[in-house]
């Protein structure tokens, strides 16, 4: 549990820079991913290759098969999953402590939008496109069912054989509740998103606008001058 407290302690300094849809990722994130996985996922899945029994005695066999129906284990998958949706917001904190240092040595920030919102947005959307191609993979590569029997035919076992996974309804119960997390982690990060570049959007409208008039006013300048001069 130390490692998990230590990515939680590394999560937790990202919510003083995020709105209150960032806090409620976290509070996901935190809750019913790492401690449910930490807590509950690894009694269900972490035995699964040794109870994972086929009707032969022949050597390989067994192995072979268990790698055919699992070609990545759940757990290690979302163990993977939480490093790589971890990283947009821990890649942050670093930038935000390092950005935080150059400003206390008075370095100049320089036009344009402040940085740090920039950094943040950017890690949101890296986020999100991490959720959907993990969802996406978790879909394609185990299905919404743990298929209590799979049948497995090649070499080295010498027949078809039959092979059972141990527990399959817990495990089917346990993969539809890490999808409909990460439904709902995706949506959320669509709506920070969302929230962000609403936000962001008044100062563009300013910034056009002072744009517009300022090309305006030559024009209306020049328009005065003509006029004058006809009616000298």
């Amino acid at each position: 549990m130390g490692e998990w407290a230590f990515l939680g302690s590394l999560l937790d300094a990202v919510q003083l820079q995020s709105p209150l849809v960032g806090r409620l990722w976290l509070v996901v994130m935190l809750i019913f991913r790492i401690l449910v996985l930490a807590t509950v996922g690894g009694a269900v899945f972490e035995d699964e290759q040794e109870e994972f029994v086929c009707n032969t005695l022949q050597p390989g066999c067994r192995q072979t098969c268990y790698d055919r129906a699992f070609p990545v284990s759940h757990y290690r998958f979302w163990l993977f999953h939480i490093l790589l949706l971890s990283a947009p917001p821990v890649l942050f904190v670093i930038y935000s402590v390092h950005r935080a240092g150059k400003e206390a040595g008075g370095a100049d920030a320089g036009p344009g939008p402040p940085p740090r919102r920039r950094c943040y947005l950017l890690s949101v959307a890296l986020r999100l496109l991490a959720e959907l191609a993990f969802l996406a993979g978790q879909a394609l590569l185990y299905g919404f069912r743990v298929a209590p029997h799979f049948a497995c035919a090649g070499p080295p076992c010498p027949h078809t054989v039959d092979c059972f996974v141990s527990r399959p309804t817990e495990k089917t119960v346990f993969v539809l509740f890490y999808f409909a997390v990460g439904l709902l982690s995706a949506l959320l990060s669509v709506a920070e998103l969302g929230h962000l570049l609403w936000k962001g959007r008044p100062r563009a409208g300013r910034r056009i606008a002072r744009l517009l008039d300022g090309i305006a006013r030559p024009s209306t300048l020049a328009q005065r001058r003509c006029f004058v001069n006809l009616r000298s």
